[in-house]
């Protein structure tokens, strides 16, 4: 195969391998949740904010201090976001002296509208990082005054409304997290397309190992839960 054309191989396989995945794990979330670690998760969060709503006198401390440590690793990641965007920026704007010397060690396209295409694609996952934790600390920010509400097991709407806002600034941390791991194969593209693929092909092998060992333990664990009865 021709040089040239491997970017038009290697990269799209690679990325079609990770969209199939997160297809076949969105399906799964909607209709098997319980089914997914995420899924498993989010029932769990949900069982949480009835736990500190019942009595937010007591466990109003503990609530706040739980949602303020989520608050802070969101940030962190949105920090780290924006300041590889703002590197990146800086990278590509001062590219024109280096880009002789990196094209040597690239085996591929090394057309410079194809060098633009991957530092936008590498920017743009930062980027989608960044908004993503951002609304995270939105939804945390909302939890952290609704979670201290006091609530009685006859009015659960205000612990419905909680736990879904919960979920949400967890669905965002999730998707921020994603969008650093897709920002992995799409930096060693810079190398060539031979090292995006394995990259992409790894983290698509991981993510499905991680997943069937996930849900078995979660199938083992209601196993056991219904035999001990």
């Amino acid at each position: 195969m021709e040089e040239d054309k491997l970017d038009l191989v290697l990269v799209p396989l690679g990325l079609l391998l990770l969209a199939l995945y997160h297809a076949w794990l969105l399906r799964t979330v909607l209709k098997h949740p319980t089914g997914t670690v995420i899924g498993l998760n989010a029932e769990s969060r949900h069982k949480w904010v009835f736990s500190m709503m019942s009595d937010p006198l007591k466990n109003g401390v503990l609530a706040v201090q739980t949602i303020r440590n989520n608050i802070m690793a969101s940030t962190l990641l949105a920090t780290v976001a924006i300041t590889l965007s703002s590197l990146i920026s800086v990278f590509v704007s001062s590219i024109s002296d280096t880009g002789n010397a990196a094209s040597k060690i690239v085996y591929g396209n090394k057309s410079p509208l194809l060098s633009s295409i991957k530092y936008f694609s590498i920017l743009l996952c930062f980027l989608v990082a960044f908004l993503c934790n951002v609304q995270s600390i939105r939804y945390y920010a909302h939890v952290s005054f609704l979670v201290t509400l006091p609530s009685s097991a006859g009015n659960m709407e205000s612990v419905e409304y909680v736990a879904r806002n919960l979920n949400r600034a967890s669905y965002f941390w999730s998707l921020g997290l994603r969008a650093f791991y897709l920002s992995f194969p799409l930096l060693l593209w810079i190398f060539g397309p031979i090292p995006c693929f394995p990259a992409a092909a790894s983290c698509h092998v991981f993510s499905i190992s991680w997943t069937q060992q996930a849900a078995s333990h979660v199938n083992f664990t209601e196993a056991h839960s219904r035999r001990t009865r």
